[in-house]
């Protein structure tokens, strides 16, 4: 299977929480992104945190990069991602977002022939933030940051989509797990017992 970068994009203001909801300590021990990237470390070889302040995540033991067009939202962070990633592709998650099911990643991977992006859809909604994103994009998210667009879906009329229906997303993360980002501190509650319930085991854990 092909190779991929992971981009945790932590550039948000985290207005609805209060505080860097992505130095929320889980249990007192690890940060909030602490546990997105260790999720994440056995997917890739290449771990880049998006943030305009590198001071905070400098324990994480991964690659970093600012944005290059400052104050233009998550599609800024998006683009710095993918212009400093190693590989071709690469998985854009938030910082928030600690449940991704590394099944459903491998088969977004799967898909990805043919497209220069992959998107869950769920609930009716695209999931932009779980998505796997090719480099071949940049220039359209140039294009669109140009022009002052800042949502991260802004330039997906420019290339070719696939979008993974619930059907598909069912097979590997029916409760849509995946998605659960801790926005507010409601969410923040709502996420406790999904931490700490079992996760499915990973192929390689069933061998």
């Amino acid at each position: 299977m092909q190779p991929i970068s992971i981009l945790v994009l932590a550039g948000g203001q985290s207005q609805r929480m209060g505080s860097n909801k992505a130095l929320l300590r889980i249990d007192d021990r690890e940060t909030l992104i602490a546990r997105v990237v260790r999720n994440l470390r056995p997917l890739s070889d290449d771990i880049v945190v998006v943030s305009n302040s590198p001071e905070l995540y400098a324990d994480l033991a991964v690659r970093q990069t600012g944005d290059l067009f400052p104050g233009a939202g998550p599609l800024a962070g998006l683009h710095a991602g993918l212009c400093a990633a190693n590989h071709p592709w690469s998985l854009a998650v938030a910082c928030d977002m600690p449940l991704v099911d590394h099944r459903l990643v491998r088969f977004m991977i799967l898909l990805s022939e043919g497209h220069d992006l992959v998107v869950p859809r769920w609930h009716e909604e695209l999931e932009p933030l779980h998505a796997l994103v090719s480099q071949a994009c940049v220039p359209a998210i140039e294009g669109r940051l140009k022009a002052g667009e800042r949502r991260v879906i802004s330039f997906y009329r420019d290339v070719r989509v696939r979008v993974v229906e619930p059907s598909e997303i069912g097979i590997f993360d029916p409760e849509g797990r995946s998605f659960f980002n801790a926005n507010t501190p409601e969410d923040w509650q709502r996420l406790q017992p999904l931490l700490k319930k079992r996760a499915p085991r990973r192929p390689a854990e069933e061998d």
